[in-house]
């Protein structure tokens, strides 16, 4: 077949190009160009034909042997996740992946902190790729969403409060959690008592909740859950009495201050 042909069959199919046997030079061109990652069927190709396959296709860098720095920065500043094709990719190309996306921080073997603020920041939950964080990483991802705690596989108490602070609902990533921990879950946020309803005897509930309650710098959030929270209830068995009376009994005036708000607000 005459080369013009087989070139116009290039250009509608560059496929074609895996089964021409000695291609010319126009050939091999034309299949790149058509795409990058034709490059994959050419012997011994030239580094002007590895530029081209990289600026057709990112992904064709997974077929190009030894590329250049010039070309994997142009790779991963396309597609982040080339860096799974680049052999120990340097800082500045893990930061253009991360750029884009966190899980870039993946490919970084012992990533420095700065890569990994770097990626949490993006992406909170890039923090799975981080093999044991250091407790400021973990504050950091559960400060952008406490969800980031499900990822954590040994957080530290500090990591589980602030998760709890931000959402009760943190309690459901933690395990193995004694009745000292949900104590002191408690005393940060009231409404994890949703949680852990009946966990918890009587009289140990309400000692925690007088604790904080009769503190004068006790958060507005505080008072307003613990009065809404519908799992603090006599019907329950956690507490034993109404809630604005116990906070009359044992609140501070701050507290009282808030509650007599809150139940202006409700009328």
């Amino acid at each position: 077949m005459r080369e013009d042909k087989i070139i116009e069959l290039i250009e509608s199919n560059p496929i074609v190009i895996k089964n021409i046997e000695n291609p010319s030079d126009e050939m091999k061109i034309m299949a790149i160009k058509k795409n990058g990652i034709m490059i994959r069927y050419i012997r011994d190709p030239t580094k002007e034909m590895n530029e081209m396959a990289i600026k057709s296709n990112s992904r064709s860098i997974e077929f190009i042997e030894n590329p250049t720095y010039e070309m994997k920065k142009h790779a991963v500043s396309e597609l982040w996740n080339t860096l799974e094709f680049i052999e120990d990719p340097c800082d500045e190309l893990i930061k253009l992946g991360i750029k884009q996306k966190g899980y870039a921080i993946k490919y970084a073997e012992n990533p420095s902190d700065l890569l990994q603020k770097l990626a949490i920041e993006k992406d909170y939950d890039s923090i799975k790729y981080i093999e044991e964080p250091s407790e400021k990483m973990q504050l950091l991802a559960i400060s952008k969403n406490y969800d980031a705690l499900r990822y954590i596989k040994h957080a530290t108490l500090n990591a589980e409060i602030l998760a709890i602070c931000e959402n009760e609902a943190a309690i459901k990533f933690i395990e193995n959690i004694d009745e000292n921990k949900k104590i002191l879950f408690i005393k940060h946020n009231a409404l994890v008592m949703k949680y852990i309803v009946n966990d918890i005897q009587r009289d140990v509930v309400e000692l925690a909740f007088k604790e904080v309650l009769s503190k004068e710098n006790i958060t507005e959030k505080y008072v307003r859950d613990f009065i809404n929270c519908d799992s603090i209830n006599e019907k329950y068995g956690n507490i034993s009495m109404d809630k604005m009376i116990f906070i009359y009994r044992y609140g501070s005036k701050a507290c009282k201050r808030i509650a007599v708000d809150e139940k202006l607000n409700m009328m």
